[in-house]
C-alpha cells in the first residue's frame, strides 16, 4: 500500500549551468508542488501505512529550509533543478523514513518530475 500527501512551497532559483539567452538562468519563481510517497504494510491495529500527522512532521524541517527562499543559497542546490530538489528532499527524509517510495516535484502544472532514489 502507499500513501501520499502534497505540499506546496514558494521559492525563488536561477538555473546557473543555462546559457544566458535561456529565461530559467534568469532569477524567476515557482509555486511548487511536491508529493511525498511512503509504502508499506497496512497496520492492523492502526490501520494505516503511517500517520499522515508523521509525514507531516518529517517534512516540516525541510519545508521551512525551501518556502520563500531562494533555493541557490541552499547548500546542495546551487543548481535547483526540480530533479535537483527532489534529491535533495529525499536525501534528508530517507534517512528517518524506510518506506519512502518517490517524491514528485511539480515546478508548474504541467511540469515535473519523479524520483525514486538511486
Amino acid at each position: 500500500m502507499e500513501i501520499f500527501n502534497i505540499y506546496h512551497i514558494e521559492a525563488a532559483r536561477r538555473l546557473p549551468r543555462l546559457p544566458e539567452s535561456h529565461p530559467c538562468s534568469r532569477v524567476h519563481g515557482h509555486s511548487f508542488r511536491i508529493e511525498i510517497h511512503v509504502g508499506g504494510a497496512v497496520d492492523p491495529d492502526t490501520g494505516w501505512v503511517m500517520d499522515f500527522a508523521e509525514l507531516d512532521a518529517a517534512f516540516a524541517p525541510v519545508k521551512a529550509q525551501l518556502d520563500h527562499r531562494y533555493l541557490n543559497d541552499i547548500p546542495g542546490l546551487e543548481n535547483p533543478t526540480s530533479e535537483r530538489l527532489a534529491q535533495w528532499i529525499w536525501e534528508r527524509l530517507k534517512p528517518g523514513m524506510p518506506g519512502l517510495g518517490k517524491i514528485v516535484v511539480q515546478e508548474t502544472c504541467l511540469s515535473g518530475c519523479v524520483y525514486r532514489g538511486e
